[in-house]
């Protein structure tokens, strides 16, 4: 009975809620490998953080011993799951789907024991349902119980259109769970409702309900919106290891713990006995720079993040200039030109905003005049913001 006590302690650390955890310990007494499920439905075609959250906790299973489902949703992707954000989601095309579902399954290997992951998709058995099986799927459920959704609720309040296809969303999920035979599912806060349609579609269909597992949806750099790519708060997993170190770098030292709690593999008690140092005064960048540089190994190599924590030292703690700086030449004088063409602002009249801001250097120097003009035939260093940098000849 420890060693269950124990696993259930694992499975817990960083959730946001587990339901029923008394039937997750029958299920795990039982003595056999759990079916653990985790759908994602590739609508971009990278991973950030946000998304590890759930991939990591799919991790903790995998170490337990149990048989984890990483479901790509081709089938559901092209019906496109309601945002959250009171509107219809547009849904994408099945090449689409595929292209950005290949770029899943390598990333989320970056986390997960490739030997140890079985990778499905669930047009295998949804696209076999025909509209039959539609029909009979949609019978199982009401229309006032999907309405019971948030969203859908509040989008039904302030009479905004709800698509048809969007009310199907949520069975199609479940009945992956029917599919799978899915003992435990896994998903975000926000996925708590389809999860949940997930348990009843199994007891209609005669299958024990899965157990529900929502974890904590992470905030972006920003420390305010859930990260997204859109929305520009992301750190990608993909993304070069100093723009990775350089941005866990950057956030909030409050924002901090909540990124270690979710991401970090320490010990809880290692990173309780930080909390207690910072706490007495240890300064909470020395624990921001172990967890950066955490997180950089884990995508890339110790040495990248050993590399990556080096260089941002060097540009951004002693003031030296980055080794790999772009070199650029334009036939432009006018700065404001000079930094479009070099591709240091998107357009002139964002360059100038940059300058008015005081997020423009030259040779170390803040330019304050939008209608400085540089000398033809020399080479400057421009700086924009705390992280472009480009070495540029006026041709």
């Amino acid at each position: 009975m420890a060693a269950i006590e124990q696993s259930v302690q694992t499975i817990r650390r960083g959730c946001d809620e587990l339901i029923v955890e008394e039937e997750l310990v029958k299920k795990l007494a039982s003595g056999r490998k759990l079916r653990v499920k985790l759908g994602l439905d590739p609508t971009a075609p990278d991973l950030h953080l946000g998304h590890t959250v759930v991939i990591n906790k799919l991790r903790d299973f995998q170490s337990l011993g149990h048989q984890v489902q990483f479901l790509i949703g081709d089938f559901t992707g092209m019906i496109g799951d309601p945002t959250g954000k009171n509107q219809t989601r547009p849904p994408l095309s099945r090449e689409e789907i595929l292209a950005n579902a290949k770029t899943y399954r390598e990333q989320a290997f970056r986390i997960l024991d490739p030997e140890k992951t079985q990778i499905l998709f669930n047009s295998e058995w949804s696209d076999k349902l025909g509209a039959e099986g539609m029909i009979k799927l949609a019978a199982s459920y009401t229309v006032a119980r999907l309405l019971e959704r948030d969203d859908f609720s509040k989008r039904m309040k302030n009479n905004q259109p709800i698509a048809v296809h969007e009310l199907l969303y949520p069975l199609m999920q479940g009945y992956d769970s029917v599919a799978m035979k899915a003992d435990v599912e896994l998903g975000g806060t926000d996925q708590r409702f389809n999860l949940l349609v997930g348990r009843e579609l199994q007891k209609h269909y005669g299958q024990e309900p899965q157990c529900v597992l929502t974890m904590p949806l992470l905030e972006g750099t920003d420390g305010k919106e859930k990260m997204s790519k859109s929305l520009g708060n992301y750190i990608g997993i993909t993304e070069p290891p100093k723009e990775m170190y350089g941005k866990l770098m950057r956030i909030s030292d409050t924002l901090m713990w909540r990124y270690i709690d979710l991401l970090s593999f320490a010990p809880a008690a290692t990173i309780s006995l930080w909390k207690k140092e910072v706490a007495s005064g240890r300064n909470p960048r020395e624990i921001k720079v172990t967890f950066a540089r955490e997180i950089v190994a884990r995508f890339h190599s110790a040495a990248a993040a050993k590399r990556a924590e080096e260089e941002f030292d060097a540009t951004f703690r002693d003031r030296e200039l980055p080794q790999d700086m772009p070199e650029k030449t334009v036939s432009e004088t006018a700065i404001l030109k000079v930094l479009k063409q070099a591709g240091l602002a998107p357009s002139t009249s964002e360059a100038a905003r940059l300058i008015e801001q005081g997020g423009v250097r030259i040779n170390g120097e803040k330019v304050s005049d939008k209608n400085l003009a540089l000398r033809r035939g020399e080479t400057v260093v421009i700086q924009v913001g705390k992280r472009k940098f480009a070495r540029v000849r006026l041709g």
